[in-house]
């Protein structure tokens, strides 16, 4: 790891700082290095982090057209479609996340993408999808009930609202 990225490391990792300071202590850094996207990824982040969803717009996406090595491409399209939502482009953000989750990722980001987009499903009223969503990748991680959660995962979207679910066919001694 760079000495600059250990610096930003630090800033972020500084709980004495409050958001204005952490902005600025990043805002500084991202001057050393005008044009990268690193940078550029990292200051979007800080302004986000401060509530100033509006300005970390731009700077996602400059970070993401001038290229983010895949994590942080993932992380810059999660944190992009979080502030879109934010901002109550709903549609736009969805429209991300869901392409989003069309790949596969690295490092436990496939739960991350589904996170948010179980976020904006609910923010665009798609509550039992965005459960549904949500449930689907937390399946996976569980020691016991695996198939049940799964399964009732995908009937939240094929029952009708309010409609009872099928048994899986899981008894009590069940673990996958």
């Amino acid at each position: 790891m760079s000495n600059w990225q250990t610096r930003v490391d630090a800033v972020w990792e500084d709980a004495t700082l409050d958001d204005e300071a952490r902005l600025a202590a990043i805002a500084a850094l991202a001057a050393e290095r005008p044009d990268d996207p690193v940078a550029l990824f990292e200051l979007a982040g800080a302004y986000d982090s401060a509530g100033q969803e509006a300005d970390a717009e731009p700077r996602y996406r400059r970070a993401l057209a001038v290229g983010l090595d895949e994590q942080r491409r993932v992380q810059a399209v999660i944190q992009l479609a979080s502030t879109l939502r934010n901002l109550g482009r709903l549609d736009e953000a969805l429209g991300m996340l869901r392409a989003e989750a069309e790949r596969t990722h690295d490092g436990g980001m496939d739960d991350a993408v589904a996170a948010f987009l179980a976020l904006a499903l609910a923010s665009v009223g798609r509550e039992r999808e965005g459960l549904a969503v949500a449930l689907a990748a937390l399946a996976p991680h569980l020691p016991r009930y695996t198939r049940s959660v799964a399964g009732y995962a995908a009937e939240l979207v094929d029952a009708p609202s309010g409609m009872p679910t099928a048994n899986t066919g899981e008894g009590p001694e069940s673990r996958r």
